[in-house]
């Protein structure tokens, strides 16, 4: 079977290769730039647990030594504090790393991957489906043909694939626009990040604004200043400015000494694709959605795009296209993204409205202080990790379901398991391999080796179940698991997120959820002949064959 075409070698393009590698789909990433990111320390993002997890998990890296983790976060409103927040768990702070890093740490990584090639200085400016694949064409010094599986655009606002595939992409434009510096200097707090509304060195109007300051290695930081509405121009004696009355505001009237690396201004547009779907092409990262305003940040949900599709595609191209559980992915992933705009399309005039009753409502301010640490923080409708609570892959009502302190679409906690090999682990370890996860909660497991317990008390019986389950499914055990009681069985999804949650061993509806997550009736095993063809081979190229199937189109 052809492999699957990645088009964009962003950070989202570049997860979904890696995620597609690690379940044994061979992948073709068509980078249109020559194979390396300039280096711009204004250019960052800010990863949440679950991200950061994914990005480690997969380039095998601890991101934290690349990036940096938040040891706490402040607001302040002019000369006053209105919250403080300390990260006690370190692996749950915000990881904040600049772009560039992150993704030559995915492309080190995809260095090592035999399924994989990356396809350099390759534009695409043409394709066509047929019932069996995708055809695509690069322009260039060396352009030619692809031949793919799928065919998933990734590449960034101004889609090709999306406009190629005629999928509207309605939204709106500079929602919110911010001047940005990266500099070396010493601040008065240390690893915490700030939000600082209307300082009082500027005084009134919509320039009062306010300014984001979040820690990087090695001493560096990026301030972000909100702009006014309007396109006036940023000059750099403008920033310069903002930049000596800022580390004078914050140190009682004099300068720092500073280091200025990299400036910019980021714009934030709002923009919703009306399909992430037409039949083997598939929309994700920021050629499928555009948010960012009030502190929150688009990559994550461009990173869990990616998480959410590769099992899926993986399951299809191992075993056969399964329609309902690929059209799961647009509507899983945009229902979410779509709630998030809303929320902050909802925000955003009590936020930026600058006057009216609203701002004399005691405590409106303290009010909208906590909105945009939300979205800052990826907390509450702004930045909470959506669930799929709803999703067409969600069982229905069975008769064995447990209370657990996760909720059935939420993501899982990241609990100590006891691998089927007998070593400890964590649970999110094994995610990404495109198997079910099965996890029985037995007490006391933790401290007598694996040996002496796995053929004793309800292990059998689970043991066979989880064998006659639809697909592949591995088995762990944990200690324990928050909210749960003993012997409860949980299913997990290969991303990480809760199928059900089963008071003890119950066959039946084991089989029945897992048959719900796989996108109901399991596929049909494919023709060994053609599952034998390309399967493992890299990016198969060549001049255009005649289409298969004439009548073929998108949808």
């Amino acid at each position: 079977m052809d492999p699957v075409i990645i088009v964009g070698a962003g950070p989202v393009g570049l997860t979904l290769a890696l995620a597609l590698a690690r379940q044994e789909v061979p992948c073709v990433v068509l980078d249109e730039g020559p194979g390396k990111d300039e280096p711009r320390p204004a250019r960052t993002v800010v990863l949440r647990e679950d991200t950061a997890a994914l990005m480690e998990r997969l380039t095998g890296i601890p991101l934290a030594h690349a990036g940096f983790r938040w040891a706490g976060w402040r607001s302040m409103r002019r000369k006053q504090v209105t919250s403080e927040v300390a990260f006690e768990d370190a692996d749950a702070a915000p990881l904040h790393i600049a772009q560039h890093v992150l993704t030559g740490a995915l492309r080190a990584a995809l260095d090592g991957e035999r399924l994989v090639e990356v396809a350099v200085d390759s534009r695409l400016d043409s394709m066509e489906q047929e019932r069996s694949g995708v055809t695509a064409h690069t322009r260039g010094a060396t352009g030619t043909w692809w031949r793919g599986s799928y065919l998933v655009g990734c590449d960034g606002p101004r889609s090709t694939v999306r406009k190629l595939q005629d999928i509207r992409f309605p939204g709106r434009t500079a929602v919110e626009r911010h001047a940005v510096a990266a500099l070396r200097t010493e601040l008065p707090w240390q690893d915490e990040a700030l939000l600082h509304r209307a300082p009082p060195w500027r005084t009134s109007g919509p320039s009062a604004g306010e300014i984001t300051a979040r820690p990087l290695p090695d001493g560096v930081w990026r301030l972000d200043w909100l702009l006014p509405p309007g396109k006036d121009l940023v000059t750099p004696e403008m920033l310069l400015a903002r930049i000596r009355e800022t580390l004078a505001g914050w140190n009682g009237g004099s300068t720092p000494p500073y280091e200025l690396l990299d400036t910019g201004v980021h714009t934030v547009h709002h923009r919703l694709a009306r399909r992430w779907r037409a039949d083997r092409v598939f929309l994700a990262g920021d050629a499928a959605h555009l948010l960012g305003a009030l502190g929150t940040h688009g990559l994550d949900e461009g990173l869990r795009d990616a998480d959410n599709l590769a099992w899926k595609l993986a399951l299809a191209w191992h075993h056969g296209p399964h329609e309902a559980l690929l059209d799961s992915y647009q509507t899983e992933r945009r229902a979410i993204v779509a709630s998030r705009l809303r929320a902050a399309d909802q925000a955003l005039p009590l936020l930026r409205g600058g006057g009216g009753l609203r701002t004399y409502v005691p405590g409106s301010s303290r009010g909208h202080d906590t909105l945009l640490m939300d979205g800052h923080l990826g907390r509450g409708a702004l930045g909470a990790p959506g669930s799929y609570a709803n999703s067409p892959l969600a069982p229905g009502r069975l008769e064995g379901e447990a209370p657990v302190a996760t909720a059935p679409g939420a993501a899982v906690a990241d609990v100590r398991v006891t691998a089927e090999d007998g070593t400890f682990v964590q649970l999110r370890d094994r995610l990404g391999r495109g198997a079910l996860l099965v996890v029985l909660i037995a007490p006391g497991t933790g401290v007598w080796e694996r040996r002496h317990w796995v053929s004793a008390g309800i292990m059998p019986r689970l043991a066979a179940a989880v064998s006659a389950l639809p697909r592949r499914a591995e088995l762990l055990v944990a200690e324990s698991y928050p909210g749960a009681a003993a012997h409860t069985v949980l299913l997990v999804r290969p991303d990480g997120h809760l199928v059900t949650a089963l008071n003890g061993v119950r066959p039946a509806d084991m089989y029945a959820a897992a048959e719900a997550a796989l996108g109901g009736q399991a596929a049909a095993e494919p023709d060994p002949k053609e599952a034998n063809g390309a399967k493992g081979t890299k990016g198969a190229r060549g001049p255009r064959g005649a289409k298969e199937d004439a009548g073929a189109g998108t949808r």
